[in-house]
């Protein structure tokens, strides 16, 4: 009895023992104490967060540039002695990131000549190249750009040395083709906060031009003493072409043969026939008219036109153009003293000043991409005057080029000029490799 009471007592014990168990969870350790979160840093305030933290912000995100240029130009007038131009152009600058609209950029450039001073006539500014064929790349170290500005609502104030292109750097270009860039001292204003419009306004009061600030310049080449006016408006909403008109007010103190005002309307645009096979049209349609301007030494007017049309299939690249610098009774030609003069009427410069009696330039091209991707473009030019039956003669301009990679482009370019007097046969043959970063 005692024993069978002993197992009954056992068994209760056992079963409440179970139960409890259940009932309670699993024995874990108590959770540790999360550690101290760290007192709070004292947030810095407007003045110190700008200085500390924006300001090397704008220079650490800010951009680097550099372009080498290495050239050989071999120059030969009929009367005078052939040149031969080896340089190498260096440009070096640094553009910083935008801080509350402001951005600021400078860069400079070094153009050096590889051997003699002595191979080229540097426009005159180095006696011993008297008597040979001028080569317009000066030896000189000069301040290219420097410029600050201020972005908002789609606009952009620019204040400082600045490089200015305006539509085909037919009247306002930067030379690029020269070792020397041809940059403005001025301010500029450009808008695109209506939709499909394009508004600039510059106002400059120096032109600096590629012969460069060099000791012995001749006063035609010096850079221009400016009060010059530049409006340009255009509207690109047309799925067939862009419509520009300007207005450029050129006044220069130190050359009043240069004054002029020129008023203008172009269209330009292009249309694709059929993607697949690069089918499509361009043209090109201009008018402008030029007067004197302010201190021009005396009246004249004069007016330009432009007609240019081509044809893109597959790798090749036709068309053809008629371009009138008009004259004003063979007293004076249209001028554009602030183009880049390089790229329009042939390549042998031989008319980078308009004739007093105009020029007509009837021009012809073939283009085609050869394998390799090397781009191979033929030019004819036919030259005449506009006033008068002047023939001054015709040109064949030949380039290839080939891009290495994506910073460097190598060159081989040829002009010959045949020419009937007053103007000589000329020919010119370049041969450069391009760095530019």
């Amino acid at each position: 009895m005692k024993s069978t009471l002993l197992m009954a007592g056992a068994t209760a014990l056992l079963a409440t023992s179970n139960l409890n168990a259940q009932e309670k969870p699993p024995y874990t350790a108590p959770p540790t104490a999360p550690p101290p979160a760290p007192a709070a840093a004292a947030a810095p305030g407007t003045l110190e967060s700008f200085l500390n933290v924006k300001v090397p912000e704008v220079f650490a995100k800010g951009k680097f540039n550099i372009n080498v240029r290495l050239r050989y130009e071999y120059a030969d007038a009929q009367t005078l002695r052939s040149s031969h131009a080896p340089t190498i152009r260096t440009r070096f600058g640094y553009t910083t990131a935008p801080l509350y609209g402001l951005q600021g950029m400078i860069e400079a450039e070094n153009i050096t000549i590889i051997g003699n001073q002595d191979m080229y006539n540097q426009a005159g500014t180095n006696p011993g190249g008297a008597g040979k064929t001028i080569v317009a790349d000066p030896d000189t170290t000069e301040l290219n750009q420097a410029w600050i500005s201020y972005s908002r609502y789609d606009s952009t104030v620019k204040g400082g040395r600045q490089r200015i292109v305006l539509d085909n750097h037919r009247f306002v270009g930067d030379v690029g083709w020269r070792q020397n860039q041809q940059t403005y001292d001025g301010v500029s204003f450009e808008s695109k906060a209506l939709k499909d419009f394009n508004f600039f306004y510059g106002y400059l009061w120096e032109v600096n031009r590629v012969f460069g600030d060099v000791p012995g310049l001749a006063a035609a080449n010096r850079d221009f003493d400016a009060d010059a006016h530049l409006f340009n408006v255009s509207y690109s909403g047309w799925k067939y072409g862009k419509i520009v008109a300007y207005s450029y007010l050129l006044a220069f103190e130190n050359s009043a043969a240069n004054s002029s005002q020129t008023w203008g309307l172009s269209f330009a645009g292009s249309y694709t026939f059929d993607k697949e096979t690069n089918f499509k049209a361009n043209y090109r349609a201009e008018y402008a008219h030029q007067a004197d301007y302010r201190n021009h030494p005396f009246t004249y007017d004069a007016d330009y036109y432009n007609l240019e049309g081509s044809a893109d299939y597959k790798r090749f690249n036709v068309g053809g153009g008629y371009e009138v610098l008009g004259s004003d009774r063979g007293i004076k030609g249209f001028a554009t003293p602030l183009a880049t003069l390089h790229a329009f009427n042939g390549w042998a410069d031989i008319f980078l000043a308009t004739p007093a009696t105009g020029l007509r330039d009837i021009y012809a091209f073939a283009g085609v991409k050869l394998p390799g991707e090397i781009p191979l473009k033929v030019i004819y030019h036919k030259f005449d005057a506009d006033f008068g039956s002047g023939d001054f003669g015709y040109e064949w301009d030949i380039v290839a080029s080939r891009a290495i990679g994506k910073h460097w482009m190598a060159m081989l370019k040829y002009a010959y000029f045949d020419g009937k007097a007053p103007f000589v046969d000329t020919q010119k043959l370049w041969a450069q490799v391009e760095f530019n970063f």
